[in-house]
């Protein structure tokens, strides 16, 4: 008796132990073929890509480099199984935190109101004041900045005249008349951007596991070094792609904002590693922090110099680099906790801003569809 149920029990072990063995072969067969797929997707598109120069008159920039090509990857990671759709945007509100920079942003909230000798009633809101564009999740146009030659020593009017963006236009072509929309370079010219996105984790790879200090620069060697730990050496960084890097600045993000301390400083992108990107070839760089740009503690009450640049006058070289020189978008404010946490380090990613006629900004909301890792 004693020695049939040992063979029953060996009998039944056996067969656990095959379960799982077949089990774990078919995960991994299933994981090699979406692997493979991912391969095929992005060794299909290389050629679908454009690559440059953009033509005279450009006002698109990095945006020249969305299309079949760009589609071609995204549709990869729609169709993968256990794939999952990721908000990459903050909530907006009258209480969330706001940028030093403009007008502070207020929504005032309209009565229900209704319409006589009819069954409706209906609820609105509008924009009290401050720059929808310039709050929140909200991406930069390429008119967003422009740049002098020489710094400006202060003195008496800035030297309007003389400033240049993008594309070679100048002030006269971009915004001749302080009342004056942008002409070129606006918001509303930025196409959907439909296209693969890179997530890089540098909360886990340089603050491991905490959030990056502000001033803290990432730079070209810290980008490549993650694309190689996040195991996505075979593919690194395309053309056409968005690049999100998580510093886990966005932890500091409360609604209420009662701390104020969000949008007081930040870690941020190194020069170099923006004019890594820019060799890359990617459309839009976004972070979650307040302003792209590395800001250090204090810097902004005049207390402290910026990380970078202030040697040449661009004490936010991220931004000239990015929007006057290589057409690259941001995007500021980029909530990417959860595509962090599920380690969704490739993804389809979808961002449409406003097409807010002349505008130099606009919210945003992006989001990403990947599978968890």
């Amino acid at each position: 008796m004693t020695r049939t149920l040992t063979s029953a029990v060996r009998s039944r072990r056996g067969c656990f132990t095959l379960a799982i063995a077949c089990s774990l072969a078919v995960t991994n067969a299933t994981l090699h073929a979406a692997d493979q797929a991912q391969m095929d997707a992005v060794d299909e598109s290389k050629p679908m890509v454009p690559t440059g120069p953009w033509p005279d008159g450009d006002q698109l920039g990095m945006a020249n480099t969305l299309g079949a090509g760009t589609w071609r990857r995204c549709a990869y990671h729609l169709a993968a199984d256990g794939a999952r759709t990721y908000e990459l945007s903050h909530e907006r509100s009258n209480t969330m935190p706001l940028s030093p920079f403009g007008v502070p942003l207020a929504y005032a909230f309209n009565p229900t109101a209704s319409i006589p000798g009819t069954r409706h009633a209906f609820n609105g809101e509008q924009v009290k004041s401050g720059e929808p564009g310039a709050q929140g999740t909200q991406m930069d146009a390429l008119g967003h900045f422009a740049y002098y030659d020489e710094p400006w020593n202060g003195e008496g009017e800035p030297p309007l005249d003389s400033a240049k963006y993008y594309g070679g236009y100048t002030q006269s072509d971009v915004k001749p008349a302080a009342e004056s929309p942008l002409l070129k370079l606006g918001i509303e010219h930025v196409p959907p951007i439909i296209t693969s996105a890179v997530l890089l984790d540098a909360k886990a790879h340089l603050g491991k596991g905490e959030p990056l200090l502000p001033g803290q620069l990432v730079t070209a060697a810290d980008i490549g070094a993650m694309i190689e730990a996040q195991g996505l050496g075979w593919r690194g960084i395309l053309p056409g792609d968005v690049v999100y890097i998580h510093t886990g600045w966005g932890d500091n993000w409360k609604d209420p904002d009662e701390a104020k301390r969000y949008y007081m400083m930040g870690p941020g992108l190194a020069e170099d590693g923006a004019k890594y990107l820019e060799e890359r070839k990617v459309v839009l760089v976004a972070l979650d922090n307040p302003f792209t740009d590395a800001v250090a503690e204090g810097q902004l009450q005049g207390e402290a110099a910026p990380p970078q640049g202030m040697d040449r006058g661009v004490p936010f070289v991220i931004h000239h680099h990015n929007l006057t020189q290589a057409g690259i978008h941001n995007i500021q404010n980029a909530r990417l906790s959860d595509l962090a946490a599920d380690k969704v380090w490739t993804s389809c990613t979808i961002i449409l801003p406003l097409r807010s006629r002349g505008h130099s900004g606009s919210p945003v909301r992006p989001v990403a569809v990947g599978v968890p890792g």
